[in-house]
């Protein structure tokens, strides 16, 4: 599937989801670490990828915790895929600015 083809950065932001929710807010009102709702996210997306996309053809280089998100090496076969995973809402690449 695409192995040929240049990874480049993505953005993915997933749909609403109460569990992050929950956590978020527990997070907020104890005013300090957020371990729980790390660990969540991180297993949430590396299941994503795991379920969508073949083994060793990708690479997620962070989790963003504030949206429910995360930033992967991917192809663009690859992000018209997870385009349609459940759960995923937006799949964007990354924009250089000048």
């Amino acid at each position: 599937m695409g192995s040929e083809e240049e990874r480049e950065l993505y953005f993915v932001f997933m749909n609403y989801d109460p569990e992050y929710d929950r956590l978020r807010s527990k997070r907020t009102k104890r005013g300090g670490h957020g371990n729980e709702l790390d660990l969540y996210l991180s297993r949430k997306h590396d299941e994503l990828l795991a379920t969508t996309l073949e083994p060793g053809s990708y690479k997620k280089t962070l989790s963003l915790v504030i949206v429910d998100g995360f930033a992967v090496q991917i192809t663009d076969d690859q992000a018209n895929v997870l385009r349609s995973a459940k759960g995923v809402r937006v799949v964007e690449k990354n924009q250089e600015i000048a």
